[in-house]
């Protein structure tokens, strides 16, 4: 891991981590695309991982099931052959909704999240009525913020509601757009005193699912040391890595490098604040 106190090394290829590290969890939101399109040398690297014997795994904060997400990638051009598997936030959060799912629970979030939701059984109600809210999203993150929401997160608040936050992402890049994720209505709701469930990176449930899925696919117990994090979220990405104890490797992004491009100065301001360091960053995922 990079010294906490140094300055984190900019390489230009991920292949002199191959050998330490046979298994990859490879964010997908912001390393292997864009929401439009895939990202040419990434997919690569992901493929010349495979072939070369080792494991990937995708791991995303969509807060969609995966095989919803897997028909995603196959629309945006990703192709099969660049991983052996995907885990998603919205597995996890299904498994967090099945405990409520006899309570009073109203969606929040654009209706292309309701696979989340598929053969659960459940009936929606109003938010003015809501004992749980599964929060998916903004309704539309093209034009809306956190504070669009700020009276019926209040409401409730007061009501004592729980929200389960299907995706812990703050932001996160489309096209060249950045627009708000669940997590930041999770983190405003919590501002105001709300108890928010998160799904997702960077809490430990989503890797348990997905370190399961690595040893299922190398068909051995893959250790903690043989596995590399690869994403562009530091408070998802890096921080979920380190908690879990696991290398991690941070691959820039507009989201968190403020548009701007990865430079030291850059890459150091951008990781003032966390306490968590990867191993090296990249300007992109390349082999």
């Amino acid at each position: 891991m990079a010294d906490h106190d140094g300055a984190i090394p900019i390489v230009p290829s991920v292949s002199e981590f191959t050998q330490a590290y046979p298994a990859w969890l490879v964010d997908v939101w912001g390393v292997i695309h864009n929401g439009v399109a895939p990202f040419a040398s990434a997919v690569s690297a992901c493929q010349r991982r495979r072939q070369a014997g080792g494991v990937v795994v995708l791991i995303t904060n969509a807060p969609r099931p995966g095989p919803a997400v897997l028909s995603q990638l196959d629309r945006i051009g990703v192709p099969r052959d660049a991983f052996d598997g995907i885990v998603t936030s919205g597995d996890v959060a299904r498994g967090l909704v099945t405990l409520w799912k006899d309570k009073a629970i109203h969606h929040l979030g654009p209706d292309r999240d309701l696979p989340l939701f598929a053969d659960l059984g459940i009936s929606f109600v109003p938010s003015a009525e809501a004992d749980v809210v599964v929060c998916t999203g903004l309704l539309d993150d093209e034009t809306e913020t956190p504070a669009d929401y700020a009276q019926q997160l209040d409401a409730l608040q007061r009501r004592g509601a729980v929200m389960v936050c299907a995706n812990p992402d703050i932001t996160v890049e489309r096209g060249d757009k950045i627009v708000y994720c669940a997590g930041a209505l999770g983190e405003a709701f919590e501002a105001i005193g709300g108890a928010v469930l998160y799904a997702g990176k960077p809490h430990a449930p989503i890797y348990e699912l997905a370190r399961k899925l690595i040893d299922d696919v190398a068909g051995r117990a893959v250790g903690s040391d043989e596995v590399l994090a690869i994403g562009d979220g530091i408070y998802t990405d890096i921080k979920g890595a380190a908690e879990v104890g696991i290398a991690s490797l941070y691959v820039a992004s507009a989201v968190n490098l403020n548009g701007g491009t990865l430079t030291p100065a850059t890459l150091a301001d951008a990781f003032a604040r966390s306490p968590d360091r990867p191993i090296a960053a990249m300007p992109q995922l390349a082999w």
